[in-house]
């Protein structure tokens, strides 16, 4: 595979399209269905966020190569929601601005091997997002 896989995020049905997605990509690239099913787990928080907060966005799925010759996969969350005031708050377990549990990016960032967001408040939210392959 050598182009992105792109979703388009706008409801809970496309959350499920993007974790199925997820998954596939991830296997095809050689990671394990342990690695996969992490894989989609944190493509489904991140596509959660954007129903939740953002009403529509997207989500890439790029294969990586890294130093030394290293695979894995790449994913990219972007939407053009209102953003987050305050990231490191927003990283914190347990905290949530709309009553759930807290867990989606803590959560994401404990999956992954590297994970980067950019948000700015008013001007929407990235999260870039990769996992390598043991």
């Amino acid at each position: 595979m050598s182009a992105d896989t792109k979703v388009l995020i706008a409801s809970d049905r496309d959350i499920v399209t993007a974790r199925q997605q997820g998954r596939a990509v991830a296997l095809a690239a050689g990671f394990s269905v342990s690695e996969a099913t992490l894989i989609a787990t944190a493509i489904s928080e991140l596509a959660r966020n954007i129903v939740s907060y953002a009403n529509h966005g997207s989500i890439t799925l790029r294969r990586t190569n890294g130093a030394s010759g290293m695979r894995g996969l790449t994913i990219v969350a972007t939407d053009s929601g209102p953003g987050i005031a305050d990231i490191a708050q927003a990283l914190r377990d347990g905290y949530s601005s709309s009553g759930g549990l807290g867990l989606g990016l803590p959560g994401v960032r404990r999956l992954m091997d590297e994970f980067d967001i950019d948000s700015h408040a008013g001007s929407g939210t990235t999260v870039t997002v990769t996992k390598w392959r043991l």
